[in-house]
Formats: C-alpha cells, structure tokens, sequence
C-alpha cells in the first residue's frame, strides 16, 4: 500500500503539478482512504521522500556497530554511501524526484531539513570518536559537514545526467577530498603547525546577504544564485 501511494503520488504530480494534487487525489487514484495515507505518511511532502526515514535509521544503526577501524571519517564517509545507495535503487524515482524538487521550493526547504538530519548523525558519531569531555564539537561538525556536501556534490551530478553514469564512483573521488584532508588513524587533528601544513591554494569566499524575514526557499535561492547554479 505504501508503494501504491507513492507511485500513484508521483503519477499525479508528473500528470498535474504538485501544488495542484491533494492527498485526496492521491488516495482516490491509489484506490485507499485518507485514513491508510496518513498511517504512511504525516504530510502530502513527505510522499516525495519516502525512503530517507528508513535510510537515515540505516546510518544510525551502521554508525553503532562495532568496527575494527580506527578512522572515525572512513567511517561516516562508509555511512554516507548508504545514501547513496538508497538513490542508486531506483534511478528513475530518484530523478523524477530530483526534477520535481527543484520546480518546488517548498520541497527543497523539506530536502535541507533531511539532510541536516543526516548531517547531525554524522556530527554525533564523531564527537562520540573524540579525546576530551564532551567530544571536539567544531571537528564533527565540520568534517560532517564536509562529508555532506561532497556526497551531494556527486549525487546530484548524477541526478542532473538523468542517472547515466557511474554515481558511485563519483561519490567516492569526492569522499577521497574528504578523506584525504581529515582522516587519520585516531580521528584527532594535527597540532596546528603551519610547518607541517602543505600548502593550499587558497579558495574563494562568497557571503550571501538575506533579509532576516525572508523564506527559506528564497535564501536557498539567493545561495544558488551566489554559485552559479541554476
């Protein structure tokens, strides 16, 4: 039944928009009452996203088990491809999703609300890896952080291709990034030494200006706009 919503869900929005189907049309098209839509899913938006409480419960648990590395960021980097993996299931859902997401701004203001839950499990499991009282909070959050966002960076490359190529293998080169400036075998930072540092080139910095009452989905804009993406 869970599936039925959600396709007929999906055929709908394909069909008319998502702003102009009701539960109600869903329910009818998948032959239930709303009674049966509501025990599945709390709100019209989160039939777009069926799958991440599931995904996120999946991290949470692969994040408690024990495990033999001693590398706290390979291993939220491993969770991370648990994602992945998710969207990799069903190519053509995830793009249809992708497509719809970007038309709805109320959708993509949800979509940020569950990658932040991601995020904040990624963050929690390494403050639990780090020496000290109460963890190295601004480490986790940063490579939490970091891990995100070179996972989205891949995945909605793949997205944008309309789910040709190898998504997986892209995940992992930028994951490398990540990899590659924060692990270690103990998970702690370096001592800070600009001696022992390799030189970087440095990056730019954008700073986005927003009005304090504007909605989200127009600072999300704003944040687009300031990147170049569309």
């Amino acid at each position: 039944m869970r599936d039925a919503l959600v396709g007929a869900a999906f055929q709908l929005f394909l069909e008319r928009g998502y702003e102009e189907t009701t539960v109600d049309d869903i329910v009818a098209l998948a032959g239930v009452g709303r009674r049966s839509f509501f025990r599945y899913f709390p709100s019209k938006e989160d039939v777009v996203f069926p799958d991440h409480e599931r995904c996120l419960a999946d991290m949470t648990a692969f994040l408690s088990e024990e495990t033999d590395t001693d590398d706290p960021v390979l291993r939220v980097c491993d969770a991370a491809r648990l994602v992945l993996r998710m969207y990799a299931e069903n190519p053509t859902f995830s793009v249809q999703r992708y497509r719809l997401t970007r038309k709805v701004p109320g959708l993509r203001t949800y979509e940020l609300s569950v990658v932040w839950r991601y995020e904040r499990a990624l963050a929690e499991y390494l403050r639990g890896r780090s020496a000290g009282p109460g963890g190295d909070t601004l480490r986790a959050d940063v490579v939490a952080a970091a891990v995100v966002a070179a996972h989205n960076n891949a995945l909605r490359s793949w997205l944008r291709s309309d789910g040709k190529g190898d998504a997986a293998e892209a995940v992992d080169h930028a994951l490398g990034y990540v990899h590659d400036t924060f692990g270690s075998s103990t998970g702690e930072p370096t001592d800070g030494n600009p001696d022992e540092t390799p030189d970087e080139t440095p990056e730019d910095v954008v700073v986005v200006v927003s009005r304090r009452g504007a909605p989200m989905w127009r600072v999300v804009q704003e944040i687009e706009s300031a990147f170049g993406r569309d």
